[in-house]
């Protein structure tokens, strides 16, 4: 139990029709503040999209999802919310907002090992 340390993430959702209120889940998004990790991993399912909204493009929708994959990278092509500590880029990450692309609130718990955990969590709540 000592090598486990706190993590938070949050469901990331794909809202097509926002007045709707309807939506799936196609990702999570994972940090842990003392393993240093911040990560993503997304699935936008074709069929899933195509029953909620034939007017979206899954292309639009991943560019957007690869735009927080890099965030999360803190790569030089984020932006200005790339360069941020990894606390406040998951917090930009995981705000409310009302757009197409949404995150649950924060969830948290205790893991030996974040990437492992992101993956675990994408299976249940994503696949």
């Amino acid at each position: 139990m000592q090598d486990k340390v706190t993590f938070e993430y949050a469901i990331i959702r794909l809202v097509p029709k926002v007045e709707r209120e309807e939506f799936f889940n196609v990702g999570v998004i994972l940090y842990s503040k003392r393993k240093k990790f911040l990560n993503v991993k997304y699935h936008v399912d074709n069929e899933k999209l195509k029953a909620f909204s034939c007017e979206l493009d899954k292309e639009d929708i991943n560019n957007h999802l690869k735009s927080w994959e890099l965030i999360c990278k803190g790569s030089p092509s984020s932006g200005a919310i790339g360069q941020f500590e990894l606390s406040d880029r998951f917090r930009w990450l995981a705000a409310s907002r009302s757009t197409v692309i949404q995150s649950s609130k924060t969830h948290s718990g205790l893991t030996d090992n974040p990437g492992e955990e992101l993956n675990k969590i994408f299976e249940k709540h994503v696949l």
